[in-house]
């Protein structure tokens, strides 16, 4: 465990990562980050995160926008249910947490969209808890230093692996060095996520219900509420598809119906 530690050290001294979410502190701006960061890569996360925060600086400011303005700004980072719960998340803190971020897991895991391992990143991020979790650099580099030549790993048989290494002193930045190292490796070896017994290839997106929603979205951001029709001309897909995902769209607050139209929700209406 010495070696490895050292190991993983090493290599952040050289190749650690600048990222603007690592030179703050600010619960606000790091929960904003670990949103974004759900399922998309970091470079198009980087492309995103400033301008967004400068549209909605603090828990206040993205309160209290319209959704159809946090759709607007979030465009370039797909999955847009994650900008409704990121919309969601800073009503509830000015609701019920005086408009800060809280610290603990419990509450942390109460917020929409919010799971263990993003509370837990939150956390370690944050306010720099020694709290144990396991993302997908992580579980890379645990399985490949630990488990070289297992099959099927279970994350049951990493997480003690992952609680021995913890730096409790400075979980931030240990955690920052680990997934340094694990994106590393996604560049030299065979991907050893692939031997987690949790794996499963992402479907392809060219053609999918996740590419036509996000034209449907951003058909209906910025303008006015649409027919079905409009939205498939606009979306560039048939009838019956759009209808269906308009439906998903609605129960996910993300758009609304108006009459026979369909526009971006107003917010505390299906939001």
């Amino acid at each position: 465990m010495r070696a490895f530690r050292a190991k993983v050290r090493a290599h952040y001294r050289t190749h650690g990562r600048s990222m603007p979410w690592r030179e703050t502190r600010d619960p606000y701006r790091i929960l904003v980050s670990e949103v974004m960061l759900q399922q998309t890569q970091v470079d198009r996360v980087r492309a995103i995160y400033g301008t967004f925060l400068d549209a909605f600086p603090d828990v206040d400011a993205l309160a209290s926008a319209p959704l159809e303005r946090v759709l607007a700004a979030w465009q370039g980072l797909g999955y847009n249910r994650r900008a409704v719960a990121l919309h969601r998340i800073a009503r509830i803190l000015v609701q019920a947490h005086r408009g800060r971020v809280p610290d603990d897991a419990a509450s942390l895991v109460a917020l929409p969209g919010i799971g263990a391992a993003t509370a837990a990143s939150i956390r370690a991020f944050a306010f720099d808890a020694p709290v144990v979790f396991i993302e997908t650099n992580i579980r890379r580099v645990f399985i490949h230093e630990f488990f070289p030549a297992r099959e099927a790993v279970p994350d049951a048989e990493l997480l003690p692996l992952v609680a021995a290494a913890l730096d409790a002193r400075s979980a931030r930045e240990w955690y920052y060095a680990l997934m340094d190292y694990g994106a590393a490796l996604a560049q030299q070896v065979v991907n050893p996520n692939r031997r987690s017994r949790g794996y499963t290839r992402q479907s392809r997106f060219e053609g999918s219900d996740r590419q036509v929603r996000g034209a449907i979205v951003r058909a209906l951001v910025g303008g006015s509420a649409l027919t079905v029709s409009a939205v498939a001309r606009a979306a560039g897909d048939d009838g019956e598809r759009v209808r269906r995902l308009l439906g998903d769209l609605e129960r996910d607050g993300i758009v609304q119906r108006f009459g026979r139209r369909f526009g971006i929700a107003v917010a505390g209406e299906g939001s």
